[in-house]
């Protein structure tokens, strides 16, 4: 399953984020560090098709895709060096496929704010400081380690003290790991290393309800925020923590006129978690039958087969064939036999591209 971390400076509305996401209660008070130990959410991805789907094989059960989520404590300037609770939590955001960066993007004199001054991209690039010096040690000690076997010889530790020393360069110059010269090759080269910076990124932007939002003001802070994270080749979402923790106590009939009495028009959970798979470059691809449908996550480009695998590891090495069809044309069509008589049910091999939204029927040796 998929790990996401959500980082970000304290009492940035991270724990409140979470709570939206996972439904669950975790302490999201008006004070730093109030996040003591990692808590780890299971959120299942919104998707319309996944519940026509089910109404359309009449499914007992109905399994979503899932993204684990987990709330890291608030980090500060010198959190590479321990300040705050540093170390610890970010070694709990190695542990994580990408990083969710939620940024205050709102003035409150109400809401403290740890540096005093609400100013997006310099809370960005405080954290992002902080993850590169972490890196940049990981790295420094990685190469002492590698010093007597490129003595020896030795190839491969001379072709990772190589990628080493380009991430050491881009580290020197103030970029991420992200915006280091590195190719694929050399990424594999230093996986090991569970590099922060080299991890996707998605800026989840925390607004307010009624607030005075940084969008709106038109004063500048919001602009250089979002050209920041373009120029790191990141994505942003907009997201109203609060509200939507809110909404998790209402009835779903009720949520809409909830939204539109708030004024808070999208869905910024739904935004937020298509957003990472975007970030992510994931898709979903479906099963579906009485017993249950299930939306499958895999990444976008993989095969037949390695799409299978996602369902038992066996069907990555026994793969025979799959039949296929799009959601949308199946729905259309009523019915698997009218699918099939006008020829929609492909059948592929184990060169088939699985696209966004298949439904699929493998059959394995």
């Amino acid at each position: 399953m998929l790990k996401i971390g959500i980082v970000g400076l304290p009492n940035v509305g991270k724990s409140t984020l979470f709570n939206a996401l996972t439904k669950s209660a975790v302490p999201a008070e008006n004070y730093p560090f109030c996040t003591i130990d990692p808590s780890v959410g299971v959120v299942g991805v919104p998707d319309e098709r996944l519940a026509a789907l089910t109404d359309f094989s009449k499914s007992a059960k109905t399994l979503p895709a899932a993204i684990e989520f987990v709330d890291i404590a608030g980090l500060v300037k010198g959190a590479a060096e321990g300040e705050g609770l540093g170390n610890q939590f970010l070694a709990n955001i190695r542990e994580t496929d990408a990083i969710l960066q939620v940024v205050r993007f709102f003035d409150d004199t109400e809401v403290h704010h740890v540096e005093g001054v609400i100013e997006p991209y310099k809370d960005i690039e405080i954290i992002n400081l902080e993850l590169a010096l972490a890196d940049a040690e990981q790295v420094r000690k990685r190469r002492d380690k590698l010093v007597r076997e490129i003595k020896t010889g030795n190839k491969d530790a001379a072709a990772e003290d190589a990628a080493l020393a380009k991430l050491e360069q881009a580290f020197m110059l103030g970029k991420l790991a992200l915006q280091a010269d590195i190719s694929d090759d050399e990424k594999k080269l230093v996986a090991s290393l569970n590099l922060l910076t080299l991890k996707p990124m998605l800026y989840a932007l925390n607004k307010k309800s009624g607030g005075h939002n940084l969008d709106e003001l038109a004063d500048g802070r919001a602009e250089r925020a979002h050209e920041l994270i373009e120029a790191l080749g990141s994505r942003y979402v907009f997201v109203d923590a609060a509200t939507e923790r809110e909404l998790n106590d209402v009835a779903d009939d009720d949520r809409a006129s909830f939204r539109q009495e708030l004024g808070v028009a999208e869905d910024g959970i739904h935004d937020l978690i298509r957003g990472a798979y975007a970030t992510l470059g994931l898709i979903s691809f479906f099963t579906t039958g009485i017993d249950e449908t299930r939306a499958w996550t895999i990444t976008e480009g993989s095969t037949a087969p390695a799409a299978g695998a996602a369902i038992h590891n066996d069907f990555l090495t026994k793969f025979i064939r799959a039949e296929v069809i799009a959601w949308h044309t199946l729905l259309e069509l009523g019915s698997y036999a009218a699918a099939r008589e006008k020829g929609q049910v492909r059948v592929e091999g184990k060169d088939y591209v699985v696209r966004d939204g298949d439904v699929m029927v493998f059959l394995h040796g």
